[in-house]
């Protein structure tokens, strides 16, 4: 038995539901049975379409980030720039409710990889690519060093994640492909 098609109407008042519910009460106090309310739906259209609520959000997250603005057209401040703005707000702390979800939750970490976190490895990793490359520093080390900074600063909440980072890390990226490498001035 083939079950019912989703309906795109009802499926993205769920997903605003369930962002609007993480705004207002934190990831953590969201509910599946909260959302259909929400949204108006029977919770068995949730649990038809989505096993958990790190899935559904992690759906309604996919679409606002493949919404953004395509990474290929930047240069490595707007990319962050822009990155950092959909890390703002309810964006920011669904996102930190996923992470620490997946570290509990391998499957979910696996799928927050592939569709969210993967992508926007890629991307940073194309626009890195663009620029003059840093002596003697592999790209992937160079793009978790600069996730680095945006998850501690996103999970820790110690300092903002906002254009100006965005300038501070563009410098200093710009300043390590400008140095003589690695060992270029240590003594041998």
């Amino acid at each position: 038995m083939v079950g019912r098609p989703r309906s795109e109407e009802a499926r993205r008042a769920i997903l605003r539901a369930a962002l609007r519910l993480c705004e207002r009460d934190g990831y953590p106090n969201v509910t599946l049975k909260g959302i259909a309310e929400e949204a108006g739906v029977g919770r068995q259209t949730l649990y038809r379409w989505w096993d958990t609520k790190g899935d559904l959000l992690l759906e309604a997250m996919t679409d606002l980030v493949t919404s953004a603005r395509a990474p290929s057209e930047t240069d490595l401040r707007t990319f962050l720039s822009d990155t950092f703005a959909l890390a703002d707000g309810v964006i920011g702390r669904v996102v930190a409710g996923l992470m620490a979800e997946a570290q509990s939750d391998p499957a979910l970490g696996d799928r927050l990889r592939e569709r969210l976190i993967g992508p926007r490895r890629t991307a940073l990793r194309g626009v890195l690519e663009r620029m003059p490359p840093p002596p003697g520093i592999e790209l992937d080390l160079l793009v978790d060093m600069i996730f680095g900074v945006m998850w501690y600063r996103l999970l820790n909440r110690h300092a903002p994640l906002d254009a100006a980072l965005a300038g501070d890390i563009t410098a200093l990226v710009a300043g390590i492909a400008a140095s003589p490498g690695p060992h270029g001035d240590l003594p041998g």
